[in-house]
């Protein structure tokens, strides 16, 4: 599997952090970027067919939670 360096932009972060209240933390501000780029990277994977059936979850999560 490629690894896959998904590169966030400057308008989608400027938004993100417009969304955020008048007053936050640094916490709050590092969840929020390391939230957008785990979805600009699992866009990226679903685009690139590295993806997983509902099934094989399944399967894995069983592993997990037995």
């Amino acid at each position: 599997m490629k690894k896959i360096k998904t590169m966030l932009t400057k308008v989608k972060l400027l938004q993100s952090i417009k969304d955020l209240p008048d007053k936050f933390t640094l916490d709050d501000l590092l969840d929020r970027i390391v939230l957008l780029q785990k979805i600009e990277i699992g866009l990226e994977q679903s685009q690139e067919g590295q993806t997983k059936s509902t099934e094989e979850s399944r399967e894995k999560l069983k592993k997990w939670l037995t």
